[in-house]
This record gives structure tokens, sequence and C-alpha cells, in this order.
């Protein structure tokens, strides 16, 4: 009795020191939950009601935490973005590191030009489809960086040669991603 009293009293003992492993990779979201707020922080993002194409709003999910990085042009979009994205379920914290861009007449004049001779030229007009563009035109101090994705290099390279070709623009930083449709 004795014998088998020691062997149920061990095999509690080992349970018991198991169990809190066990529940580590619960305070970690599962990639399944990962998966689900990244691509709810996405939406909420993309709904977002002043968010333009001369916005950029990137973000990374850590367990139950978001960063929020980018540049906007309206600061609302700032506070709006960490609003929609803490309501989230499973999303504990949110670092904002948003960028607000500096008011000035002189880059909203460049991004209305860049705007027209990026979208307008007719290699490119079928990126201009749809609500959300998918090539971002951030300027700040009269320097350009696109952000974005396009089908090719060619329309990678060829955005940036017409956002280097407008006047007033000191540099272009050509940031878009080419992903195959």
């Amino acid at each position: 009795m004795k014998r088998i009293t020691l062997m149920v009293l061990t095999a509690l003992l080992a349970f018991a020191t198991l169990a809190p492993a066990q529940d580590a990779p619960r305070d970690q979201p599962s990639a399944k939950a990962q998966e689900r707020i990244v691509k709810e922080v996405r939406h909420e993002l993309l709904m977002l009601p002043y968010f333009r194409v001369f916005d950029f709003i990137a973000f990374k999910v850590d367990g139950d935490n978001v960063i929020l990085l980018g540049q906007v042009v309206n600061p609302v979009n700032k506070s709006d973005a960490e609003n929609a994205v803490k309501h989230i379920e499973g999303v504990e914290h949110v670092d904002n590191q948003i960028e607000i861009l500096p008011p000035s007449g002189m880059d909203d004049r460049l991004r209305l030009r860049l705007f027209h001779d990026i979208y307008g030229y007719p290699a490119l007009q079928r990126y201009a489809l749809g609500v959300q563009k998918p090539i971002r035109i951030i300027v700040k101090n009269g320097h350009v960086t696109l952000e974005g994705v396009v089908d090719s290099d060619g329309d990678k390279n060829l955005a940036g040669i017409r956002a280097n070709g407008v006047p007033g623009t000191f540099s272009v930083t050509n940031n878009l991603q080419v992903v195959k449709p």
C-alpha cells in the first residue's frame, strides 16, 4: 500500500511540475490566433475613414502586442489607427510609432503632382483602380518615399522614374515591393 501511495504521490508531483510548462504557451497566442489578429489589424487599418494614398501605415504583431509604424499627413489617422487596433480581441498593447508628417504647402503641391504623374501615366493607370491605391506616396520636406506593392520590377522602376521627374522632388526612395498577382 505504501508503495502505491508513493507511486501516486510521485506521479502527482511530476504532473504538478509539468503543468506550468504546459500553461506557458497559452500566454502567447497560437499561430491561428496570431493570424486572425494580423488579418483583423489589416482590415481595421484599411477601413480608416481618412486613410489616403499619401499615408502609409505598417504594423507588426508580436504575440498580443501590435506595433504601428509609418507616416500620415492627417494627425487623426494616427489616433484612429491606435483606437481601431486596441479593440481587437487578443490585442493587449498597442505601440503607436506612426509619424505625423509636418504640414507644408510645398509638400501638398508635390503630392498632387506626384499622384498625377504616377497614376496618370498609361502604364501605371491600372494601379489607380479601387479605393485603396497600392502605391503610397509619402512626402516629407520635398523627399519622396514610395511604399506599397506593384506587379513587376518594371512597374517599380517606372514609378520611381516618374517620381524622380517631378519638379520640386529632392530625392526619391523606392520601397515598392514586387508581388506577383
